[in-house]
């Protein structure tokens, strides 16, 4: 992975942390699962409990990007910061 790419990544999820405005549930979801992505790769670990909302939606937007390659996850991840002014 290209040094420019993975210092991009990482001043986004700077700069996401400094919007104006917070996003929708909806995009706050894409955000999570992007950047989960992007660091992480495919998703791991248990699937949360069903009374856990908020985790296993997380989860699930994650579970959703499985097999998709972690520099198309962070490219995709610097546009959507970039697209929501951060």
């Amino acid at each position: 992975m290209p040094d420019d790419l993975q210092s991009q990544f990482e001043q986004a999820s700077l700069d996401i942390t400094r919007l104006a405005r917070r996003p929708d549930n909806d995009t706050l979801l894409r955000i999570y699962a992007l950047y989960k992505q992007g660091a992480e790769g495919d998703v791991h670990g248990e699937r949360p409990g069903f009374f856990d909302f908020v985790g296993t939606a997380k989860y699930e937007a994650w579970a959703k990007l499985s097999g998709t390659p972690r520099e198309h996850a962070m490219r995709d991840y610097i546009q959507l910061v970039r697209d929501l002014g951060g």
